[in-house]
């Protein structure tokens, strides 16, 4: 099947059309779209500038700045337990999300099934198809915190899976998968010779005393790991798009190949910068202040919607909750539309996650204090109004 064929078998984000949508009317309080509120840290706005003047201003190697894969390298042995070799088992990408095409495009054949958890971000199954895969979802569910199980994987492993996603912390819901989990996990991928694509953009943001571990730190697992981060959240750097990977070095020569014929390279004065704010500590410290304000809108939110009667987990990690709405009655898109024009809030419906996300919602606490308590306000007044809770 060509790439044109597999193009026609992916649709528009559910997101960005309900976001649009928002964009047309007036006094809409946003509380779907997964971008820090934050502006990106000055300091490292200063390390870009001085990147131009330094003349930060040409092509780079096709896996990006030496400089900066020697920083990620770093920190990634002091962070997160993983060694990886700057010069052939890291690659710099045009943001993380590159990770999944190119990842799954260095090893997958037609026809081969990838597992995914579900609820599950939306570049998931759009990749594995655009890679010729097959996309299986795999169910999450609200009794066990939306964590991944693997009697649930083991439920849906054929002879044609050769890889599995996971994303910890978790986007939609703020699942964070333990580390006897991630052991359980890994049990299973050896089991089956799977490879696993570990997406952590959101490792830095977990409450309640929780710890984020990456499975490529476990015993063995590195050499079947591509372990997918980025600068877009940790450093609010959504607009500056740049993505890293950490995988054995056939794989990141196949996805450099990839990229020398695609983007060619990631912005070189963007890698210098991101090379210099991982290696300074006011970085780490804007990262805690932002940790600790998403933790306080968590609280606020989680408290909020549980009192209006919408049954909601409280999310371990990540900035996202994912509140129960099937007990309105109402489907999740028709909830999230009559919030729209009812409430003026801008809400994701869960299904846009995959089907273990109907019946769900999925509400971004990525915006001010102030604006979560007029949107909480503005949701409760119309369940009242309709009386639906």
């Amino acid at each position: 099947m060509a790439l044109s064929d597999r193009l026609e078998l992916v649709n528009p984000s559910e997101i960005r059309k309900l976001f649009d949508l928002a964009a047309g009317m007036k006094d809409v309080i946003s509380l779907g779209i997964g971008e820090p509120d934050f502006d990106t840290p000055e300091h490292i706005k200063e390390y870009a500038k001085e990147a131009l003047d330094k003349g930060y201003t040409h092509y780079g190697p096709n896996a990006g700045l030496p400089m900066l894969r020697k920083a990620i390298a770093r920190k990634l042995k002091k962070q997160n337990g993983i060694e990886a070799d700057p010069k052939s088992e890291i690659m710099v990408l045009v943001g993380a999300n590159q990770a999944f095409l190119m990842g799954l495009a260095t090893f997958l054949k037609d026809g081969e099934e990838v597992l995914i958890p579900s609820p599950m971000f939306v570049s998931y199954a759009p990749a594995v198809i655009l890679a010729g895969g097959k996309a299986v979802e795999v169910p999450t569910y609200e009794e066990n915190e939306f964590r991944l199980s693997v009697d649930d994987l083991e439920k849906n492993v054929t002879d044609k899976t050769r890889a599995l996603i996971i994303n910890t912390p978790n986007n939609p819901t703020g699942a964070v998968l333990t580390r006897k989990d991630l052991e359980e996990i890994e049990d299973f991928a050896v089991e089956h010779d799977l490879i696993v694509l570990s997406d952590e953009v959101y490792e830095h943001f977990v409450y309640d005393g929780v710890k984020n571990h990456s499975i490529a730190s476990l015993d063995g697992m590195f050499k079947r790991t591509i372990t997918i981060n980025g600068f877009s959240k940790t450093f609010a750097m959504t607009g500056w798009r740049l993505g890293f990977v950490a995988a054995p070095s056939w794989i990141i020569e196949k996805m450099t190949r990839f990229q020398m014929y695609n983007a060619t390279c990631p912005v070189t004065f963007v890698q210098y910068a991101a090379a210099k704010a991982l290696e300074d500590e006011r970085s780490w410290k804007a990262v805690e202040e932002m940790r600790k304000e998403y933790d306080r809108r968590r609280n606020l939110v989680w408290k909020r919607l549980n009192e209006m009667g919408l049954p909601t987990v409280k999310p371990k990690g990540a900035f996202y909750i994912f509140p129960r709405i099937k007990d309105t009655g109402l489907t999740d898109k028709e909830f999230s539309e009559m919030m729209l024009k009812e409430a003026k809030v801008a809400v994701v419906p869960g299904s846009a996650f995959g089907k273990a996300g109907e019946g769900y919602i999925r509400i971004s606490y990525a915006t001010a204090y102030e604006k979560l308590e007029e949107a909480m306000d503005r949701m409760e007044k119309v369940l009242k109004e309709k009386k639906l809770v």
